[in-house]
């Protein structure tokens, strides 16, 4: 039986993302959900400051739905989906970047629920909390004071990370375009940029989320590292494969890897529908 997949974003992204891969797998027979997390997708907060011309003050300072949205209710929502999903066979959770929190904690919850859980440069802490990986030798190559300058607000008072995503400050926009999509045209970055939504939850998870060698471990790991990718640099990337092999040594990561940026994968989705085509065969396989 063929599996499912199911698709998880990434921060300020949302199942709008997954479109062209969504329609890539379908073309290539393979059947697939993009999930909007809590405060995302349609559920998202656009502010009439956001809107041309900008309200900067009112960027700033006007609340957002997503304000109090948790990792756990994140996971609630992912877990609902796997349910669902799994009722139809086999299910592979794919995610991308800050979804791999999510789904890591989806599967220390619900290991049952997964038949293989796919990273693609996506966050699966190990010995550390996510933020505590930021300080480490690994990220010292990300600016993140340059992506930093299109941040709106203050975090602490609005209860979320906002991002001005509409900004005209070419310093910002630039700064964007080498973190996420250094390798796309003008016009791709500035299309994916306006996919994204301004809010992000505030909640990266504690020690608790962090992946377990009792649940997690228990379930086939594919990790897709992106070969060029800025804003989680391939150091990185690696470190959290070696921790999630020492971990689960019996249930080591099949490795695999994408040209590409950060987002080209899914601005050029046909190589990596491929390559989740190559996994669905695997798993799909009878042992």
């Amino acid at each position: 039986m063929q599996p499912t997949f199911v698709l998880v974003h990434g921060a300020f992204a949302n199942s709008f993302s997954y479109s062209p891969l969504h329609a890539e797998l379908g073309l290539l027979g393979h059947r697939s959900v993009a999930v909007d997390l809590p405060g995302h997708g349609f559920a998202a907060t656009y502010l009439h400051a956001y809107q041309a011309p900008q309200d900067a003050e009112g960027l700033a300072t006007a609340p957002g739905s997503i304000r109090g949205v948790t990792l756990a209710d994140n996971v609630a929502h992912l877990v609902g989906v796997l349910e669902r999903a799994k009722e139809n066979g086999p299910v592979i959770l794919v995610s991308h970047s800050r979804g791999g929190i999510t789904a890591t904690a989806a599967a220390n919850a619900r290991p049952d629920l997964i038949d293989r859980i796919v990273y693609v440069a996506a966050w699966c802490p190990v010995r550390l909390d996510v933020g505590d990986y930021y300080a480490e030798p690994e990220m010292a190559s990300v600016d993140a004071a340059s992506v930093g300058l299109a941040m709106a607000g203050d975090p602490a008072e609005l209860g979320l990370l906002r991002v001005n995503f509409r900004t005209s400050d070419r310093a910002a926009l630039a700064a964007l375009k080498a973190a996420f999509l250094a390798d796309g045209t003008e016009a791709e970055f500035l299309t994916f940029l306006n996919t994204f939504q301004p809010d992000e939850n505030l909640d990266v998870g504690s020690s608790a989320d962090r992946a377990q060698a009792a649940t997690w471990g228990r379930v086939p790991k594919t990790y897709v590292r992106l070969a060029d990718d800025a804003s989680m640099p391939t150091a990185l990337q690696d470190r959290l494969i070696r921790e999630g092999d020492e971990l689960t040594p019996d249930n080591p990561y099949d490795v695999r890897t994408l040209e590409g940026s950060h987002l080209k994968w899914l601005v050029d989705p046909a190589p990596a529908a491929r390559l989740l085509g190559a996994l669905a065969e695997l798993t799909a396989r009878p042992a």
